[in-house]
């Protein structure tokens, strides 16, 4: 009856602790004394016929929109939850075993970072993808935690800290205090909704059809949230739909701040929304300390700009906001204590609690 303990112990030994932020357009990975050792698009290359895994992370990302028929490129993850299991465990499972070097031994503790408004279904399905990867142990963190933690919010505080944490498929909005969540709102409105608006539209404006890696590319290089000085244009490429044939228009800064609108309006009013909620003694708070931003979403031109704007508070991007959640769930790796406060957190947040 020892063996399975006296095995555990030993691969315990030869494993090294990751926490992993599993994003809906990336997933990072940091080891315990290391850092961040992978920062790879969540994207999985797929044979149609045979269904083995092709590629994973960016060699995947590159074949997206250029693959022959029995090849396709997915996405395992959308709008910040599992939507193929047994894809997101083989990539669970791939990057486990590049931080060990391809080992089949290793069984690290994994702190794997998870929406806030995900169901206890979607919950159970990372935990146990983790597991199945090879993990011996997983713990699950909320982002805006994690992100709040990792941005260097005083979280273990009686003052209140805000983080809003824009991704690819969430946006994640939290007011902390004392190493809880006092108010959380969590919508499914982020950087893959606005990669969608572009593509929508330059198809109705340009009749111009373009594939996700272009939009994304839009986005990064005209997209913005409130006016900028100077304005500026891009070109972009794809397929006219009229004629098939491939075509370039010339768009502004201006247009794309237009297209991206609706998925704007919808981020600054989850962050009213909250605000609206928040118990007065800790608005306080937030007056004096401001808004943190994390998250690719983060990095949108005049973002913070266009928040401060709509809800008169002080508004910044944190450093590094792309790697706030992993390094925040590292830390949490790190700090046993921090570790048993959020557990106990998530746990008295079940729904029927």
């Amino acid at each position: 009856m020892a063996f399975p303990n006296i095995f555990g112990s030993l691969f315990g030994f030869l494993s090294h602790d990751i926490a992993i932020d599993l994003g809906t357009a990336n997933t990072l990975v940091m080891v315990k004394g290391r850092g961040i050792v992978i920062d790879e698009p969540s994207v999985v290359a797929i044979d149609r016929t045979t269904k083995k895994i092709l590629a994973i992370g960016a060699e995947a990302k590159r074949m997206v929109g250029r693959t022959p028929a029995n090849i396709v490129a997915v996405r395992p993850l959308r709008d910040g939850v599992i939507s193929d299991f047994e894809v997101t465990e083989k990539m669970l499972s791939y990057f486990i075993r590049a931080v060990h070097d391809r080992s089949f031994l290793a069984q690290p503790r994994v702190v794997v970072g998870i929406p806030s408004g995900v169901t206890e279904v979607e919950k159970r399905a990372v935990h146990d993808a983790a597991l199945n990867a090879g993990a011996r142990a997983c713990y699950l963190i909320e982002e805006p935690m994690a992100a709040a933690i990792g941005a260097g919010l005083p979280v273990m505080d009686a003052a209140g800290c805000m983080i809003v944490d824009i991704g690819g498929g969430t946006t994640e909005v939290a007011v902390i205090s004392l190493g809880g969540m006092v108010v959380s709102t969590s919508i499914r409105v982020a950087g893959d909704e606005m990669d969608q608006d572009i593509i929508a539209y330059a198809r109705q404006v340009h009749n111009l059809l373009i594939g996700e890696r272009t939009a994304e590319e839009i986005k990064k290089l005209a997209g913005s949230a409130a006016p900028l000085d100077p304005e500026e244009t891009i070109e972009i490429r794809g397929r006219d739909l009229a004629t098939g044939l491939p075509k370039s228009v010339e768009v502004s800064t201006v247009e794309i701040r237009d297209a991206l609108a609706g998925s704007i309006a919808a981020i600054v009013e989850a962050v009213r929304s909250s605000i609206e909620v928040t118990p007065p003694e800790l608005v306080s708070d937030l007056m004096a300390h401001g808004i943190a931003l994390a998250g690719g979403g983060a990095l949108l031109r005049g973002l913070d700009r266009r928040l401060s704007q709509e809800t008169r508070f002080p508004v910044y991007v944190a450093e590094d906001p792309l790697l706030c959640v992993v390094r925040g769930a590292g830390e949490v790796l790190e700090e046993s204590a921090l570790l048993e406060k959020v557990q106990s957190q998530l746990v008295s947040r079940r729904p029927g609690r």
